[in-house]
């Protein structure tokens, strides 16, 4: 029974997870398609990502409210229902508009999970770190997924729409495991009478709470600039479709690794500023890299690397923070709201560089600068005392 109470939960973790990239990640190697085909500006499709990343940070601060009156289980399966409907509304996406609203219906969804996520786990687990571990690499997989099979699904099918919808089957399968466990129990809440009171006021004044969001807005900002417009920048070089696309599934693939190992390293070993440091040293080298042409493909690795350790640890810090599970939501909704309506703005800053200037050069070094802002806040986070 004790078997079954842990792979239950970590199988519902890994298939909502699966869902919260690929309506995004899917769209990058299939954006010249779809700009083409749409007619879209590259500022106008900038917004297929950044749209979907505002959401995912504007409406983050509801998935308490929402979780308060359906549960944690039946609110992340509403909105799986939500994401899966957006992405197979992508089947019929003949006009800008229509991808535009999906992005926009998807990114609520996801906005409700990821906070909610954080919550779940802190209560149904003791050592969530090696959980967390699972759960960002759920996350990396999916995304790599959508950017991987993108365009061969898109061959298969004779259409981008179709290969954009397909992804919707991921949210059917999702929803299976995230309905059934409310049927059996209607208890689970962000606010069961066994959590402590938790003061959300004096964590909006903290200290640590706004770096924590500080370094999640710079890392989901590099994070969705590069999985939006890698494959461009590598065309740009001179580089197939094909090539870039595959530089992008590198990158992914490259994320892997460290997006499962870096969080139990670090619980292990007890020194955040290594981690977080190091993985942003090994995106600043990449980027480096990128702006001198310097072999994009070993720079995919490199910033994948560092995607993969800084994105876990995004997940993990507020967690580890936290002293029970609705303080663990209320960190990861502040994160994650903050930080995604900031995050946003990157793929659109790249958008409107690159109709500017007619070159990416401009923007790589935009995004240098970021990854140094982000060194410095890494720094202090470093300093903060780590609970567990």
């Amino acid at each position: 029974m004790n078997v079954k109470r842990t792979i239950l939960p970590i199988i519902a973790i890994i298939l909502a997870s699966f869902n919260l990239r690929p309506v995004i990640t899917s769209v990058s190697p299939l954006l010249g398609t779809i700009r083409e085909s749409l007619n879209m500006s590259a500022a106008t499709a900038s917004l297929l990502t950044s749209l979907a990343v505002l959401c995912m940070g504007l409406f983050a601060p509801f998935a308490i409210k929402l979780a308060n009156r359906w549960t944690i289980e039946r609110t992340i399966a509403y909105s799986l229902i939500i994401i899966g409907l957006a992405t197979a509304a992508r089947y019929f996406a003949y006009s800008a508009r229509v991808m535009l609203v999906t992005a926009f219906l998807s990114g609520i969804g996801i906005a409700i999970v990821g906070p909610l996520l954080s919550g779940f786990i802190k209560e149904k687990f003791s050592n969530p770190s090696r959980i967390v571990g699972i759960y960002s690499l759920a996350l990396v997989v999916g995304a790599s997924l959508g950017s991987g099979l993108s365009i061969p699904l898109s061959n298969i099918f004779g259409s981008w729409q179709a290969s954009a919808a397909s992804w919707a089957i991921l949210a059917l399968i999702a929803v299976i495991f995230w309905w059934k466990p409310t049927k059996q129990k209607k208890v689970t809440s962000v606010t069961g009478a066994t959590d402590n009171a938790v003061n959300v006021k004096q964590i909006l004044r903290s200290q640590k709470a706004w770096l924590l969001t500080g370094f999640f807005g710079l890392m989901a900002f590099m994070f969705y600039t590069i999985m939006a417009w890698l494959p461009p920048i590598a065309e740009d070089m001179g580089y197939s479709k094909q090539e870039a696309g595959m530089m992008l599934t590198l990158l992914a693939a490259a994320q892997m690794p460290a997006t499962f190992l870096v969080p139990i390293l670090n619980n292990r070993f007890q020194h955040r500023a290594v981690w977080l440091v190091g993985s942003s040293s090994l995106e600043l080298i990449g980027l480096l890299m990128l702006l001198f042409s310097v072999n994009p493909w070993l720079s995919s690795i490199l910033i994948g690397l560092g995607a993969g350790g800084l994105f876990s640890l995004g997940l993990t810090l507020p967690i580890d923070e936290a002293k029970n599970m609705k303080e663990a939501s209320v960190l990861a909704a502040m994160t994650q709201s903050v930080g995604f309506v900031f995050a946003a703005l990157g793929p659109l800053f790249v958008g409107l560089v690159r109709d500017f200037t007619d070159s990416f050069t401009a923007a790589i070094i935009g995004m240098i600068i970021i990854v140094m802002m982000m060194i410095v806040i890494q720094i202090k986070i470093g300093n903060q005392k780590q609970h567990g």
